[in-house]
């Protein structure tokens, strides 16, 4: 019965009459979506309203792209967990270029905000745990190796997580966490130096579950994910995934067509496009959208579903700004940082120190700030045309050699909640427990008659390329495996357009 099943099945599909797909979106959801439609046999076309593929994968190359330094203004690592992007890697030829992403606190030498002053990684402990202290009940005493881990999950917290966020988090890592670590031995993570330290990346790789045991286990997920040894990066930009996504599709990218509405009717999805000061109305047999919702509501939408409508004007999307700087040098490699990033705090937040991996002659790219949510708000209340002045004027307090005549050659700032292409940079779950954010993922993804969706927003791995692969697999096999539409007579008005909205 097994092998008549399986015959059945591939009759279905070679008889399947191929279905023609429009996707709204070339970034790594769209693109992979529609690779995946063309493997099954159906024809496709992608819209995007920007002339460069990628999305919020978005590659900047200094000194011309060919030679100079890279810097990432949008994804910037993978985590060997998310299995389906390193399978894409490999499939799209790019497992030679993968190196290793070096994070917050995993150079001795980078810099961390305290109390006292920024402190080198490798000195800051007296610090950080005095003032861990002073925030604990009068009369608890616990484990000096425990109050040593919880001052510097603290200070991952207080880098990691963004303004209010940050502020209603700390009540809680002096009572909830304590009694967690104190269950665990943590000395065998205990780097001796000039001051005691705890290795995070090592206690967090050797201690998976702490963060299912807190009930603020979202959050945790994505500190012990960003604070891992076990990052990737690609060398030669993360947009190759993106690049070599297209380059393999059959069907055309239009560049430059923005969508401005989205009509679900009976037989298909009416979609409208600006092109110039025109807007061209198409009807579309098959059409899959994977444009953030920040987006989607400032489109015009008909025939959603109330729970639909809902979802897409009430999920939360954090802003992000990166600015990277191009230098002269790498003049922190001189002051012993060879890698990983500083926790600068103030307006800058994260600092990163990509290597230098260019012809050195060309100089070297420095991500002088990231910041997220409320931080990046915070930011944005800088006038667009001084933030690069301000940020690095705050940063020279631990690069003096910012200053420096010369030193500067260039910067480039990515405001991501004020793009136009994506309103935000992610969406984000953290405040909502498992069965919460499912409910929602669920609703995102769910399908307004042939008009489906997908994105990072739409999948279980939010903010992570590794969503919008999962999310646009998904949408490929839900768009495959739906029913053919029937062919009714159409009434004079729009006309039906073969390919779609293009």
């Amino acid at each position: 019965m097994h092998t008549n099943v399986l015959a059945g099945a591939q009759r279905w599909h070679t008889q399947q009459k191929p279905k023609r797909v429009t996707v709204i979106g070339a970034g790594v959801a769209g693109l992979v979506a529609a690779h995946e439609l063309e493997r099954l046999g159906h024809s496709v076309q992608v819209l995007e309203s920007r002339l460069a593929v990628g999305g919020r994968v978005r590659t900047h190359g200094f000194a011309g792209r060919a030679n100079g330094p890279l810097a990432e203004l949008g994804a910037m690592r993978i985590p060997a967990s998310h299995n389906r992007t390193m399978q894409w890697i490999d499939l799209l030829g790019l497992s030679d270029r993968v190196r290793q992403f070096r994070t917050l606190f995993s150079d001795d030498a980078s810099f961390l905000e305290t109390p006292a002053g920024h402190q080198r990684v490798r000195d800051a402990s007296p610090v950080l745990v005095e003032e861990f202290r002073k925030g604990l009940p009068p009369g608890t005493s616990y484990r000096e190796e425990t109050v040593l881990c919880a001052a510097w999950l603290t200070a991952s917290v207080n880098a990691v997580a963004p303004g209010t966020f940050r502020q209603s988090l700390h009540a809680d890592l002096n009572t909830e966490l304590l009694d967690l670590l104190d269950g665990i031995d943590v000395r065998p993570f205990i780097v001796s130096g000039s001051a005691e330290r705890i290795d995070l990346n090592r206690f967090f790789a050797n201690n998976a579950g702490f963060a299912a045991r807190s009930r603020l286990q979202h959050f945790f997920d994505d500190i012990i994910t960003e604070t891992s040894s076990a990052l990737f990066r690609l060398e030669g930009g993360m947009d190759q995934i993106a690049r070599r996504l297209a380059e393999r599709l059959r069907g055309p990218i239009h560049r430059g067509r923005k969508v401005v509405g989205l009509h679900v009717r009976d037989d298909g999805v009416v979609v409208e496009v600006q092109r110039g000061l025109a807007t061209v109305a198409s009807h579309c047999d098959y059409v899959l959208c994977t444009a953030p919702f920040s987006v989607l509501r400032r489109m015009r939408l008909s025939g959603f579903d109330d729970d639909k409508t809902a979802t897409v004007h009430d999920m939360q999307y954090w802003p992000a700004t990166k600015i990277a700087v191009h230098c002269r040098e790498a003049f922190w490699e001189r002051d012993g940082i060879s890698g990983g990033g500083s926790f600068s705090g103030g307006l800058v937040r994260q600092t990163y120190y990509p290597p230098v991996e260019s012809d050195p002659r060309l100089g070297a790219a420095l991500l002088a700030s990231y910041t997220i949510g409320p931080d990046a708000d915070a930011l944005g209340q800088v006038h667009p045309d001084k933030r690069a002045r301000v940020v690095l004027e705050e940063l020279s307090a631990i690069h003096p050699e910012l200053s420096q005549p010369g030193m500067v050659l260039d910067v480039v700032t990515q405001a991501w909640g004020e793009d136009p292409s994506s309103m935000g940079a992610a969406a984000v779950r953290w405040s909502k427990d498992a069965t919460t954010s499912e409910e929602e993922r669920a609703l995102a993804a769910k399908a307004q008659g042939t008009l489906f969706f997908a994105g990072e927003h739409c999948s279980s791995y939010p903010a992570w390329i590794e969503g919008a692969i999962e999310s646009g697999l998904a949408a490929a096999q839900e768009i495959h495996a739906c029913s053919p539409l029937a062919r009714p007579v159409r009434a004079s008005g729009y006309r039906r357009m073969p390919g779609g909205a293009a």
